[in-house]
């Protein structure tokens, strides 16, 4: 039986800072993440990277974005391979300047399985 738990949220504030290029948002996964979420909760849009290089996801200023990369994938283990693996390094920069708020990250993983 797998356990859905709960990975400490990544986070980042406008002043932290948040700039035109990627910055690192928290550490590392040391998790196997198989669903997260993305809030802006700063005015300012934003750009995401899973390699602090290539624009990957789009967050406009108070949205949020939600992934699920393994709903339909069988609980083979901590080595399945639809899921946002250990190592990955999140950054973000802005595509027009906040003034104020913080950015979040937040991630499931299985255990038990």
């Amino acid at each position: 039986m797998a356990i859905v738990r709960f990975d400490a949220i990544l986070s980042k504030a406008y002043n932290a800072p948040i700039t035109a290029s990627y910055t690192s948002i928290g550490s590392p996964l040391t998790k196997n993440w198989r669903m997260f979420k993305i809030t802006n909760n700063t005015n300012g849009d934003m750009m995401f990277s899973a390699n602090a290089s290539t624009d990957n996801i789009f967050v406009p200023a108070g949205g949020f974005t939600l992934y699920d990369c393994s709903t339909n994938a069988a609980n083979v283990g901590d080595t399945d391979t639809f899921v946002m693996g250990i190592g990955t390094q999140f950054s973000v920069k802005y595509t027009s300047v906040p003034t104020s708020g913080t950015v979040y990250i937040e991630g499931l993983y299985a255990q038990g399985v």
